[in-house]
């Protein structure tokens, strides 16, 4: 699946994932690939990635957003808060 980080000033991931944990309002949850749609409020906290290191380099994306960590089959992200969207395998956050 697809996940895509947003900030106010630059989009931080664009991906191949396996699975994300994210900061909810009411604790942390998982997306796994073929998620339910949903649209969530986020809290401050880390969120934890879990991507497709070997397939990523054949995206069209590839290193267009990903030089911190295109080789990182693990990696974290603090955010502030924000939003997110899953809908057909398609993760997208609006962080601060």
């Amino acid at each position: 699946m697809i996940l895509e980080v947003i900030t106010p000033d630059q989009i931080l991931f664009k991906g191949n994932v396996t699975h994300v944990v994210l900061p909810g309002l009411d604790g942390s949850f998982g997306v796994l690939s073929n998620h339910a749609p949903m649209i969530s409020a986020l809290t401050e906290g880390e969120m934890k990635v879990d991507q497709i290191v070997a397939e990523n380099k054949g995206d069209e994306f590839f290193g267009k957003y990903n030089d911190e960590h295109k080789n990182d089959a693990s990696f974290t992200f603090t955010i502030k808060g924000g939003i997110i969207e899953v809908k057909d395998d398609k993760i997208m956050v609006l962080a601060e």
